[in-house]
């Protein structure tokens, strides 16, 4: 069976500054099936769901529903729902989470302050406080919006489960399903894809001790799709796996073709030339669509390192 991830790891397609753009993730437990739009078409309020979508637009705040892996029967509506907000920004990076049993109250938060990267206002609407367990493994499995979440991700997050790794949920969608199974690790914001078991015990490893792991990754959520792909480049290009060493400090351009200026928390800066190409032949973009696409993709053509003077410059 032919499929939009058998395609697209056919033809090589590369993963790097593919992931889903979120400042900020705030991450509700929500049991039972997901239809295709989760917060519409799962057992959370619909006009609820509605709600919070709109609330969150032009914040930088992303919404996603989260569930234990295993069965989804509808066993009704839980007495507790844990709760998770995490800002991804290098610098300013955290994790809180909480449980609630109202998920009505998450229209009480500031999600501008939120989209910003102030957990206050989570702390004191919702009661949360730092996440002090492992970090979180959050599997794509949505099957109703492409059946290779479900084909691959599921099996994934089951086996995670079944081994005894902590901090694993399934999510309701990361983008970019011709890459699955596709996992967010949450507290650094990183987006891996096409990863096995075995990887994602590697990269949950590399978390807890502040590191990342570049191989499979797609990108850091926190930065635009160039700014992405400029930063891994450099991580690859440099040697440095710390998670919260690089800032992507300013880019500068349009499509086709992005200077990106990132900085070292040491000082160090540099600037990185990635234009965006179109994915030959063209291939299915998801299982969901039946028109065959040429989806972007994000080449780093050049990293220069920057002299003090031009550094403070820019």
């Amino acid at each position: 069976m032919s499929t939009c991830s058998t395609v697209s790891r056919d033809l090589d397609e590369p993963v790097s500054g593919t992931a889903p753009v979120a400042r900020t993730w705030l991450l509700l437990e929500q049991p039972g099936p997901w239809g295709a739009k989760a917060l519409t078409s799962s057992h959370l309020d619909t006009a609820l769901g509605r709600a919070l979508d709109t609330a969150v637009k032009g914040t930088g705040v992303r919404i996603a529903l989260v569930r234990r892996p295993g069965r989804h029967a509808d066993r009704g509506t839980p007495a507790e729902r844990a709760v998770y907000a995490a800002h991804t920004v290098p610098g300013n990076g955290w994790l809180h989470g909480t449980t609630i049993e109202d998920p009505g109250r998450l229209l009480g938060l500031d999600f501008a302050a939120l989209g910003r990267g102030d957990h206050h206002t989570f702390d004191s609407v919702l009661g949360g406080r730092p996440h002090a367990g492992d970090p979180l493994a959050l599997v794509c499995t949505n099957g109703k919006r492409d059946r290779c979440c479900a084909l691959l991700g599921r099996p994934l997050a089951a086996e995670l489960a079944a081994s005894g790794t902590g901090g694993v949920w399934e999510v309701t969608h990361l983008g970019g399903h011709r890459f699955s199974p596709t996992v967010l690790v949450l507290p650094h914001g990183y987006v891996y894809g096409r990863v096995q078991a075995h990887a994602v015990k590697e990269i949950l490893h590399s978390a807890r001790e502040g590191r990342i792991v570049v191989e499979g990754c797609r990108g850091n959520s926190a930065w635009e799709r160039p700014g992405q792909a400029a930063e891994l480049a450099l991580r690859s290009a440099v040697g440095e796996d710390t998670a919260d060493a690089l800032t992507v400090v300013r880019t500068d351009g349009a499509a086709p073709r992005w200077e990106v200026t990132l900085a070292h928390r040491d000082g160090r800066h540099w600037r990185v030339t990635v234009v965006q190409g179109a994915s030959t032949p063209p291939r299915p973009e998801s299982c969901g669509v039946s028109v065959l696409g040429s989806p972007a993709r994000m080449e780093v053509t050049a990293v220069r390192a920057l002299p003090v003077t031009a550094a403070l410059a820019s």
